[in-house]
């Protein structure tokens, strides 16, 4: 990892210049000044512009120089070419941490860019931390500190949430949405361009502050994949202090390496990537803004359930049916009440009410009534969380109703969950609920979606901890190989040494050989042993069926001369010009399930790896799974069991469940080869057959690209 850098000056600072502060309203300038006086900071203020004396009443000052004390931060508000300079004048006054809010840096072109280098570079030179270019600003409402350095309309309330975006634009957005639901953050922060500081920065930073208990980022893109990875998963669940993580990432990032015909090369998008990355460092991916806020509440102010079971508590049928159709969709699990539960919740409610999951306490129902249920339900050791639903009925006690709940929810270590339908009746009984930490949403399906979340996110925190496996391989021999093996035009390396370097690493091969003519073919067609497959050896051609460049099931010596003889006369006429080599005898495996396996170097997080059901639909189902190398031990297994067709890998109608353990092996196996081995630009493991259950898999087919090739 990258050496942390100190924020304490950007989040804590006790003094601010605003150079660039200007007196007049509307402008940039001037609001960030604004912001500052009106949020309360609790340290000193120094406005810096040549041409003012003082502004908004506080003395100004013509350049950093003349400010008379120590200063920690400084917001730059001034035109992008003047930066460089003001950047200079701050490292050499001692100033310890830079927000600059300027635009017109790496955004708008190659020029912009080389002038960012140049910011940057001066921010290095005397170890400053800069946030930005091109950002909104920082905000902390931590009582002691008060500060808005932004141009932000309005300082938000405090919280425990912590908000990190790319987008100033959305920060703001973010801003007014969070005051209109009363939510409130602990910090706020637009990085811009992410010239110095990025977003592992702040993730470290917050990971140890006391105010922030949950995480939000809005991404784009990551400025250090790898390093991401390692961070959140400590952040998330496997370091001290343990913060949940969600993020909404959008846009896409264009490839970064040339196209190669092989499946991991057209399946491994930038998106997917992402997924995975998110998936290995413990963050929850949201879809939408709205969904990172509903979730985040309920993060931030009820405790972790420790399961998936639900109960749900309703005074309407309907909304009741549609939270448990909503708890099953989501992935969670309708709690089994004791028979303890059931007798007490008989005791205290009406004959017709309903006392199984859902409880429907009908609609007659006061505050009295949902508080006993709600008690009763909560102690059931059968349940994780309570999701209590109200819609307003000409009985129903609204404001009371919300405040049991309330103090229901405070001698709990359980999360409960509010959903009060509807917008102007419900309103009150909302606000006291939002008041004192209960989240409340309008519809059953928020509040679930929400609870499943809670419940997602303590599955992978408990979830078994492994380690990356090493195997003694033969890494000189491969890498060798690697170096040395002719290159066709597309990039591969020939069949035979990719063959050999699967061998390197102990990948299970199924006996083969090579043979230029006939008779060879079926000398080695019977010490390999039939039946037998043929396949054609040419650096020309990359999709070997396409041109009958395959032939299967060879049962005797006759079969292996007449397919030899009949791929020599007939491929040259399907791709005139092909060099031809010979061919590859392959032993045929007998049944087995086809996967496939692969492996391609992105250009931000390294080697990438993925799998999925093999053959020819593998593009086509795009049934597939992603993760960044290397996997520890247990991430192999959730590779295979997270496709959707896994139940195929099972077993169905009678068929034996296949091999896992073997696939598992593979991967694990191809994780190190990934690492260990960056001369490989892509590779694909296609099939890889996988006979039943403790009888092993084989590799029938394999393709390697190799960086050195691009351009050859």
């Amino acid at each position: 990892m990258s050496s942390p850098k100190d924020l304490r000056p950007i989040f804590e600072p006790r003094s601010v210049v605003v150079i660039g502060a200007s007196r007049q309203p509307g402008s940039v300038g001037y609001a960030v000044l604004d912001g500052l006086l009106n949020a309360g900071f609790t340290g000193v203020v120094y406005p810096v512009n040549p041409k003012a004396r003082a502004i908004r009443g506080v003395r100004a000052y013509p350049t950093v120089h003349e400010v008379p004390d120590e200063i920690d931060l400084a917001v730059i508000v001034v035109p992008a070419p003047v930066v460089p300079q003001v950047m200079e004048e701050c490292g050499q006054r001692g100033v310890k941490g830079a927000v600059v809010i300027s635009a017109g840096f790496k955004e708008t072109g190659p020029e912009g860019a080389a002038l960012e280098a140049q910011v940057k570079a001066i921010a290095c030179r005397y170890g400053m931390a800069l946030v930005g270019p091109n950002c909104l600003g920082v905000l902390n409402t931590a009582p002691d500190v008060r500060l808005n350095a932004s141009f932000a309309k309005a300082m938000p309330e405090p919280g425990r949430i912590a908000f990190i975006s790319q987008s100033g634009a959305l920060c703001t957005a973010v801003l007014d949405y969070a005051r209109g639901q009363q939510i409130g953050f602990s910090k706020v922060v637009s990085m811009g361009n992410k010239a110095d500081v990025n977003e592992n920065d702040f993730l470290r930073y917050l990971w140890h502050d006391p105010q922030t208990r949950v995480i939000l980022l809005y991404l784009e893109d990551l400025a250090e994949g790898r390093e991401f990875i390692e961070l959140a998963r400590e952040i998330a669940g496997e370091g001290p202090d343990r913060k949940p993580i969600l993020a909404l990432k959008s846009g896409r990032t264009p490839a970064g390496a040339r196209a190669v015909s092989s499946h991991t090369g057209s399946l491994a998008g930038s998106d997917d990537v992402y997924e995975a990355v998110f998936m290995q460092g413990g963050v929850l991916r949201v879809e939408t803004v709205e969904d990172l806020f509903d979730y985040a509440i309920a993060f931030a102010s009820q405790p972790a359930p420790k399961g998936r079971r639900v109960a749900i508590i309703t005074n309407a049928g309907g909304p009741g049916i549609m939270a448990t159709d909503a708890s099953i969709r989501y992935g969670l699990e309708m709690a089994t009440f004791t028979e303890e539960t059931t007798r007490q919740l008989r005791a205290v409610l009406p004959p017709h009410a309903s006392v199984g999951n859902p409880i429907d306490v009908i609609g007659d129902a006061r505050h009295d009534r949902y508080q006993a249920a709600l008690e009763i339900a909560l102690h059931d050791p059968n349940v994780d969380g309570v999701i209590v639903l109200l819609t307003p009925q000409a009985m129903t006690e609204i404001e009371e109703t919300a405040r049991v709940i309330v103090e229901t929810a405070q001698r709990q270590e359980k999360p409960i969950l509010g959903c009060f339908m509807g917008v102007v009746d419900v309103s009150a009984g909302v606000n006291i609920l939002k008041a004192h930490g209960v989240p409340c949403y309008t519809f059953p399906e928020d509040a679930v979606r929400a609870l499943s979340t809670m419940a997602r996110y303590m599955n992978w925190v408990t979830r078994p901890r492994t380690e990356v496996k090493i195997f003694p391989v033969e890494r000189e021999k491969a890498q060798r190989l690697l170096s040395e093996a002719a290159r066709s035009p597309h990039g591969f390396i020939s069949e035979v040494a990719a063959f050999q370097v699967q061998d390197a690493y102990g990948f299970p091969l199924l006996p083969w050989g090579v043979a230029r003519n006939a008779d060879e073919a079926v000398a080695v067609a019977q010490r390999v042993g039939f039946p037998v497959v043929l396949k054609i050896l040419s650096p020309d051609i990359v999709h070997k069926f396409d041109v009958g460049g395959v032939r299967l099931n060879l049962r005797d010596e006759n079969d292996v001369r007449q397919a030899f003889a009949a791929m020599m006369t007939e491929i040259p006429q399907r791709q005139p010009g092909a060099q031809l080599e010979g061919v590859l005898v392959q032993a045929m495996v007998r049944g087995g399930r086809e996967v496939l396996l692969g492996m391609k170097q992105d250009p931000q997080f390294g080697p990438v790896l993925v799998f999925g059901l093999g053959g020819i639909y593998v593009e086509v189902l795009r049934d597939v799974t992603f993760r960044v190398a290397p996997i520890r031990e247990f991430s192999a297994e959730r590779m295979v069991r997270s496709i959707r067709s896994f139940h195929l890998l099972e077993g169905v109608r009678g068929e034996p469940p296949a091999d896992i353990e073997a696939i598992t092996e593979c991967l694990k196996r191809l994780s190190q080869l990934a690492v260990e081995q960056p001369l490989i630009e892509e590779l694909d493991i296609n099939p890889l057959m996988v006979l039943p259950k403790g009888k092993g898999a084989f590799v029938a087919d394999v393709r390697i690209a190799v960086a050195a090739a691009r351009g050859g």
